[in-house]
């Protein structure tokens, strides 16, 4: 009987006649398509950053216009937390921005009219925000009106609530540390001088602290035999994030600092961060998303999940209403006009699933910081607002279509 086996080489060997080099090659590659695909958001949000940049001659990143971008776009970033949990979960919310005006109307008369001290002020805003989330839970959760409708409702209602409080008048000023939630830097804490020590010291802890998670990352999926990219793009990467945090740190710093609106985005994207992605309520809440009929069957409690999320929006879109409210340093029957179309993008664009079950925290706050950057970078250029409005609506469509062909990609697949 004649030996037919084909004799092993060192071509053979490296897999299907792929020389080594070639397949590392391969590998990273892939890694790389892989990456590109899963943090397209960010690519984009650098593609605008560097047009704007470009087209303004660089006045879009000078320090006082990039901490501008933050304290401008707070509330709209605050929002979007709350508005992609509430998507994740196959809702939607029409009423955050009647709900901020609402509540910063009540601040007004609490902090001004009555001249309550300015902490039992925002906290009794707060406590007003997440009982207008009850209201609006109890009718989705358990009376079972679709969301739409429910906050379509509440849209109509609590802007005329807001209009009653206020009289149909403005209501200012208000007192110097209740501003600070919407002007307030966090800076000369080791005296006056050129760069912020403070900001850059943060800088490096959050630096540090990243590093850190991913290798602790990469070696656990090692651990458990998974997967990992290859050494050096995942070198690459951090090398890129630490030079981005770095400029963006040196910018605040050379400015005036931390502001104190960043503060609050930071603690809520750290907290909110945590529940979606390492508690039982986040995963209930991605599970409802996917499938409810099915979330049911497995014992989750829809009902309770679904109240839960509209008392934290209430919540959030009162914080949004106090943040936008203190920056203006006035609370006016005009205040929270289009909210709610603002965080509903940035939820989409940042890559939730409009059926429902997709999204990310992180992926909210790069949409809301892209709305941003194209508010400030055409305002700028001195474009009108109806062509704001047109690129602004036209970049939603575009991502909600990638969405949509995406998934009519995997499910061909």
């Amino acid at each position: 009987m004649t030996n037919t086996q084909t004799p092993v080489t060192e071509e053979t060997a490296a897999g299907g006649g792929i020389h080594p080099t070639e397949n590392k090659f391969t590998s990273w590659l892939s890694h790389l398509l892989a990456d590109l695909g899963k943090n397209g958001i960010f690519l984009a949000l650098l593609a605008v950053v560097i047009f704007f940049a470009i087209v303004t001659d660089g006045i879009l990143l000078r320090p006082q216009n990039i901490s501008n971008l933050i304290v401008q776009n707070g509330y709209i970033l605050v929002l979007a937390i709350g508005m992609v949990m509430i998507i994740i979960a196959g809702h939607i919310d029409l009423s955050v921005g009647s709900v901020a005006a609402f509540v910063g109307a009540c601040s007004g008369v609490f902090a001004v009219s009555w001249g309550l001290p300015w902490w039992l002020s925002i906290i009794l805003s707060l406590g007003i925000g997440a009982l207008v989330g009850v209201w609006q839970g109890f009718w989705v959760a358990y009376v079972g009106i679709p969301a739409f409708i429910v906050t379509l409702a509440g849209m109509l209602i609590f802007r005329g609530l807001a209009l009653v409080v206020l009289g149909n008048a403005n209501i200012g000023s208000f007192p110097t540390e209740y501003r600070a939630l919407g002007n307030g830097f966090l800076s000369n804490v080791f005296g006056d001088l050129d760069l912020d020590p403070l900001t850059l010291i943060v800088a490096a802890i959050a630096v540090v602290a990243l590093i850190v998670g991913q290798f602790r990352t990469r070696v656990a999926r090692q651990k458990y035999g998974q997967e990992v990219e290859p050494i050096v793009w995942f070198v690459a990467k951090l090398v890129l994030i630490t030079l981005a945090i770095g400029f963006f740190a040196y910018a605040l710093a050379s400015y005036k600092g931390i502001p104190v609106t960043l503060i609050v985005l930071a603690v809520l994207v750290l907290i909110y961060g945590i529940i979606m992605n390492r508690s039982v309520f986040g995963r209930h809440v991605y599970a409802i998303g996917g499938n409810r009929h099915a979330a049911e069957l497995s014992g989750i409690k829809t009902r309770k999940t679904d109240f839960l999320l509209f008392v934290n929006m209430g919540v959030l879109a009162a914080l949004a209403g106090l943040i936008f409210t203190a920056r203006l340093n006035l609370a006016g029957p005009k205040a929270g006009d289009g909210f709610e179309l603002e965080a509903i993008s940035a939820a989409f664009i940042g890559g939730a699933a409009v059926q429902g079950g997709v999204g990310t925290i992180g992926g909210a706050i790069i949409g809301g910081l892209i709305i941003g950057v194209l508010n400030n970078g055409m305002s700028i250029l001195g474009l009108g607002i109806e062509w704001q409005q047109a690129v602004k609506g036209l970049v939603l469509l575009l991502a909600v279509a990638f969405d949509v062909y995406n998934k009519r990609r995997s499910g061909g697949k």
